[in-house]
């Protein structure tokens, strides 16, 4: 299972933020029409659960690029700043 799990996982990891986010739409929709057996159900949950995990690892890179680029200029600011308040 473990060989099965990886494979997956690694496909999974290919895939850009807007088809994993698009694929788990679509488990969801067919989670929710039902219809399915439970073998399937099983399977299209852990598809989901993998899709989200794709698009949570896409959306915390993004969270971490955007905070370094605040904290960058955000710092430079201040200390700029700071410097020009005590001079006037």
């Amino acid at each position: 299972m473990t060989d099965d799990g990886t494979t997956t996982a690694g496909a999974a990891d290919t895939l850009g933020y807007e088809q994993a986010r698009d694929e788990l739409i679509e488990v969801v929709r067919r989670l929710e029409a039902g219809g399915t057996t439970l073998e399937e159900s099983l399977a299209l949950w852990e598809r989901g659960e993998e899709l989200a995990k794709v698009c949570r690892h896409w959306l915390e890179g993004a969270r971490a690029r955007l905070d370094a680029a605040l904290a960058g200029p955000a710092g430079t600011a201040e200390d700029g700043g700071d410097t020009v308040a005590d001079n006037g």
